[in-house]
């Protein structure tokens, strides 16, 4: 059988840590301060990404990498004899899934996957096939299995401040101005690969925080127990802490993983923003 590589674009938001773990791969997407492109997470941060808005009032941008990016990628790993399967962003959020799709097809043992998700929902389904590649399964059963989970997936986040996605057009004025008002700590949710607004927090960060967790594990027996992330977009330790406390108070996990959020994900969701992400059974 040949090496399977598992792969994956940085909007995996999984830490160096775990990919050197699991022995996964990241492939950077571009990320755009001003006229400049950057690769995320190699020669750019999500702070650098809040201190360009902070210092301009303009947004960074991402793009989605080309069809040749992924191209490349598949040639590497296929020269070397070994099959990919390879994780990116839902399809229904970026045309990345389409462009690594039509890569995908120049190539023999290559496949690449539709998360149906964002950020560490799609680092789940990465260390899913990561353990299934341990197993001995091979690629399409991988596929196979995997594209099952992303329906098991449970992704949710709060967002502290709405200047991020008022800025990028996602948010009108005068709800930016409301929340503001009222201190309203709104609840994203990702269902079929599309984002949606849950349920509004109000208060401050920390105890939205709190009340969020708690609404999403307490007395829950349809969880997956093994596995949970909380990420964020450098929220203030101590929000984390509490954070990671309530996770342990509300519900049992096998394995708690607290990561950061890359550009990806920061420049829509801007700075605060803080999220639990696992399987439900």
């Amino acid at each position: 059988m040949k090496k399977i590589i598992i792969s994956a674009d940085s909007s995996c938001d999984l830490s160096k840590e775990l990919t050197e773990k699991y022995d996964v791969k990241i492939l950077s997407l571009p990320i755009i301060l001003g006229t400049e492109s950057y690769s995320d997470g190699v020669d750019v941060t999500a702070k650098d990404v809040f201190d360009y808005f902070n210092k301009t009032g303009e947004l960074a941008k991402t793009a989605a990498a080309p069809d040749q990016f992924y191209r490349d990628w598949f040639k590497k790993c296929t020269d070397e004899g070994c099959e990919v399967v390879h994780f990116n962003i839902s399809s229904k959020m970026s045309a990345a899934f389409n462009n690594c799709r039509m890569a995908a097809q120049d190539f023999e043992g290559c496949y690449n996957i539709d998360s149906k998700n964002l950020s560490t929902g799609i680092g789940q389904l990465v260390l899913e096939a990561a353990v299934c590649r341990d197993k001995g399964m091979s690629a399409t059963e991988i596929v196979d299995y995997v594209n099952q989970m992303a329906d098991k997936l449970n992704v949710s986040f709060v967002i502290d401040t709405l200047k991020y996605l008022y800025k990028g057009g996602r948010c009108s004025s005068l709800a930016t101005l409301g929340a503001n008002l009222l201190q309203l700590k709104p609840c994203i949710e990702v269902n079929d690969g599309a984002m949606s607004v849950g349920k509004k927090y109000r208060g401050k960060l920390a105890s939205c925080i709190e009340n969020y967790i708690k609404d999403r594990l307490e007395g829950h027996d349809d969880i997956d127990p093994r596995r949970i992330f909380i990420t964020h977009s450098h929220c203030d330790p101590e929000v984390v802490q509490i954070a990671m406390n309530a996770v342990k108070k509300y519900q049992h996990f096998d394995e708690i993983y607290e990561t950061t959020a890359g550009c990806t994900i920061s420049v829509h969701c801007g700075p605060g923003t803080l999220g639990i992400l696992y399987f439900n059974k």
